[in-house]
């Protein structure tokens, strides 16, 4: 596993790329000033439900400004008023997969983005005895081969529902690396990632200290659900 801090890169693979048959887990923590400063907003126990959102989608376009910086794309021409200019589009549109609920505070981010790609949808909740996955919702493309798959979900804790998600995508021949956009990643997740054998790059704002007895992490924000959504009834 390689970490990057901003864009200073730690054990970088040589080479590795969209469709590449790599193994490895590559985390970026993006420490830009807007991203630090939404986080302490997000983190804070007292900032309300609406600007909890707000906050957590202007997190959600920078880091997904940052995951993105290396989608493929083609070389073309656009007319403009005067003249003729060359220019650079996507090569394909990604699939953006959020991750229910929490990752719904990233979708809009998303979709201002990049609003020609396509939405999949996968549905995890978690047993609070044993903390594992237990999924009841799967919305996605039959094929995702060729295209890059971008997967959101705010908080990264113990990883069983990525790794989950991420073995579904490779079902439906989804390119490596996967992209994975977390706010916050515990690093007790990160290494669930790494003994997964699956092929990810992690963009986040922050890892974390540690998971509580309850696979909170800490100091973490709570449950990122419930901030945005309130409690279940």
């Amino acid at each position: 596993m390689s970490v990057q801090h901003g864009n200073h890169q730690l054990g970088a693979i040589p080479g590795a790329g969209y469709g590449d048959a790599v193994s490895s887990v590559t985390v970026t923590v993006v420490e830009h000033p807007l991203v630090v400063d939404a986080l302490a907003r997000i983190r804070d126990k007292h900032t309300p439900n609406a600007l909890f959102r707000q906050n957590l989608e202007r997190i959600g376009t920078l880091l997904l400004a940052k995951a993105t910086d290396s989608l493929p794309t083609v070389e073309t021409t656009v007319t403009t008023p005067l003249t003729d200019a060359p220019a650079r589009r996507l090569a394909v549109q990604p699939v953006v997969v959020p991750i229910l609920r929490a990752g719904l505070g990233f979708v809009h981010a998303a979709q201002e983005l990049l609003p020609d790609a396509d939405v999949g949808f996968v549905g995890i909740s978690r047993d609070e005895a044993t903390f594992a996955p237990k999924p009841y919702v799967n919305k996605l493309p039959e094929t995702l081969a060729g295209r890059p798959v971008i997967v959101i979900d705010p908080m990264l804790a113990t990883g069983g529902s990525l790794v989950h998600t991420c073995e579904l995508l490779i079902e439906r021949d989804a390119p490596a690396p996967i992209i994975v956009v977390c706010a916050l990643c515990a690093p007790e997740g990160i290494e669930r990632l790494r003994a997964s054998n699956l092929s990810l790059h992690v963009v986040t704002a922050a890892i974390d200290d540690h998971l509580n007895d309850l696979a909170f992490i800490v100091p973490g924000l709570g449950d990122a659900g419930d901030r945005q959504f309130g409690p279940p009834a």
